[in-house]
């Protein structure tokens, strides 16, 4: 297996972070589904009380505090022709998405728009990209970063499409947005290109190699994509195809999950397909696993309340037993910086506790901020 190493630098209010992202970049066959245990985690005592919440308002604020920063940073990130920048804009697209969900306010989605947008402009075909193994009729982006030579990395794209679809998803379920047939213009260019040049592509090059990846968080982005895209896609042979991939890949991660060694009430995994071996996942890519489950479950596929409640006690009472003690790894051993908003954040949308505690919560950049919203708003509801 090769893997390299990359540091990403998270701008904090307030704080500066930096998060060790290790990125393996090999694949693997997906294994076979197996039963799940009846008995796979105890039920979580977690207390029935009534709760005083921050509104939307309130995170709203917190996300506008770094608004033209973002605009300076993300616009050239949009318009890189290295994918890798693309991987890293990723944080800022579901931010933006976030607020949009949240708010209905469309000045979220026209940048976000324009992100994705700006990516689908930098892309080349392939056979222009003179560093591709691949040189064929699709279009995509080289790396020349993380010593990647200027291929075309499956690991960069699906990262940061699992958001763009995502997108996607939040312009067809505004029935204000569907309405407006500019908006639908650029939705439908948009699905095209995802559709072909990005899922299309990658499973043509390989399901194997490209998409049943190698580990569960690598899988969990095609899982999303391949969730949103069964949703909004108009064509049946396509549909079929999104749908196996999502239900092979979600069995596989669910297959994963077992009782917690030092937590009962809350589930553990591996990254590693198949291992129950400890420390498991670590919680800095076990944010790429939760973006899936959250929105796998609010779409009523594969994970239901219990699930739920299981991750919760998994971060409330391992990943973070209180104050700022964060840890490494989802059997509660290491210690990290804490940085949960591209993924475990999204879990307080499901227990007004959870979210109250995230309140608190010291490590909040804007994608922190706006998932926060989100949640709220989704409680109130």
């Amino acid at each position: 297996m090769t893997t390299h190493y990359k540091r990403r630098t998270v701008l904090l209010l307030g704080v500066t972070s930096v998060v060790a992202a290790t990125v393996a970049e090999s694949a693997a066959r997906p294994c076979a589904a197996r039963p799940l245990p009846e008995d796979r985690v105890a039920p979580a005592a977690l207390p029935s009380v009534t709760v005083k919440l921050k509104p939307i308002s309130y995170w709203a604020g917190v996300f506008e505090q770094s608004w033209d920063y973002q605009a300076e940073t993300a616009q050239p990130l949009s318009r890189s022709r290295d994918s890798q920048d693309h991987y890293d804009l990723a944080y800022t697209l579901d931010g933006n998405i976030a607020m949009f969900r949240a708010t209905g306010t469309t000045r979220y989605l026209d940048r976000a728009l324009a992100y994705v947008e700006n990516v689908v402009d930098a892309s080349s075909p392939s056979t222009t990209l003179g560093r591709s193994t691949f040189r064929d009729r699709y279009r995509g982006w080289g790396s020349s970063k993380s010593g990647q030579g200027g291929d075309e990395v499956p690991l960069y794209e699906s990262y940061f499409w699992r958001y763009a679809t995502q997108l996607l998803v939040a312009m067809r379920q505004n029935t204000r947005v569907w309405a407006n047939a500019a908006y639908r213009a650029r939705y439908d260019k948009l699905l095209a290109f995802a559709e072909v040049d990005i899922f299309e592509k990658w499973y043509t090059r390989g399901a194997a190699e490209s998409i049943y990846r190698e580990r569960t968080h690598m899988a969990a982005h095609w899982a999303l994509i391949s969730l949103n895209l069964g949703q909004l896609t108009a064509d049946a042979a396509r549909r079929t195809r999104y749908r196996q991939v999502l239900t092979t890949i979600g069995a596989q991660i669910r297959n994963q999950m077992t009782r917690n060694p030092v937590e009962p009430t809350a589930y553990f995994w591996s990254d590693v397909w198949g291992s129950t071996r400890r420390p498991g996942q670590d919680v800095g890519h076990g944010n790429g696993v939760m973006a899936y489950v959250v929105e796998a479950r609010d779409q009523g596929t594969t994970w239901n309340s219990a699930d739920m409640t299981a991750f919760g006690s998994l971060l409330s009472r391992v990943i973070w037993p209180g104050g700022t003690t964060y840890r490494e790894f989802v059997d509660g051993t290491g210690r990290d910086n804490g940085w949960i908003a591209d993924g475990f954040v999204k879990l307080g949308r499901y227990d007004p506790n959870l979210q109250h505690r995230l309140e608190s919560y010291q490590v909040v950049n804007d994608q922190f901020a706006a998932n926060m919203a989100l949640n709220a708003k989704i409680l109130r509801a």
